[in-house]
């Protein structure tokens, strides 16, 4: 394969993707209406702080195949609602099948619904908090290629939030699992040179005006 397409593949489509959706059509939807678009609800950011949490040691797509699950069995990632979750939450969850059945993890993801709702009332939003650690443009490579993302496995931004996360009593939210939010929710865009999604969630990020922090 050449250059210009190393990590890329071509679909039965004829466009050309990011190797890495490659396995599964789940996958590629995935891949081309939501990964490195920029996402400001908080109950999609939340829940995919959550599932990132989930995927440690496991692949995304083991995560993905089991999203609605997660769904269903965490009140579709409603931070309030998850607060609320006692004891027989916890069993409940360990008991379903659907699920990674980590009672660590179970137990961080609730754990951290307890402080997004403490960073919204800090910041107004957990939309806010988040898109302030997006990196300047400056500081990103003028080109995305195969051999450039085979390092980014964190940056400054997300060892800086993971760092302040922790310091906040959030758990599962290394600079890794962080870097990998940021990826998926737009604050980065990580689709190769070549991938047809890249124009795609860079004119969605031209198009975004990122949230304000409450009083700042």
């Amino acid at each position: 394969m050449s250059a210009e397409r190393a990590g890329l593949f071509e679909g039965e489509d004829s466009a050309w993707r990011c190797r890495w959706c490659a396995a599964t059509p789940l996958y590629q939807r995935y891949h081309d209406g939501e990964w490195g678009f920029p996402v400001t609800d908080d109950r999609r950011l939340f829940e995919k702080l959550c599932l990132e949490g989930f995927q440690a040691g496991l692949s995304w797509l083991t995560i993905l195949n089991k999203r609605e699950a997660f769904r269903r069995g965490f009140a579709d990632f409603d931070a309030e609602r998850m607060a609320r979750f006692g004891p027989a939450d916890v069993e409940r969850l360990l008991a379903d099948a659907g699920i990674v059945r980590h009672r660590g993890k179970i137990e961080s993801a609730i754990n951290n619904a307890h402080r997004v709702i403490e960073l919204r009332r800090e910041f107004g939003s957990l939309a806010a908090y988040a898109w302030g650690f997006e990196p300047e443009p400056a500081s990103r490579p003028k080109r995305i290629t195969h051999a450039a993302l085979q390092s980014f496995t964190t940056s400054a931004e997300s060892i800086a939030m993971s760092k302040d996360l922790k310091k906040r009593g959030w758990s599962f939210v290394g600079p890794t699992t962080v870097y990998a939010f940021m990826q998926a929710m737009g604050l980065v865009n990580d689709h190769i040179e070549g991938c047809h999604a890249r124009e795609l969630a860079l004119k969605a990020r031209a198009k975004l005006k990122p949230p304000r922090q409450a009083g700042r």
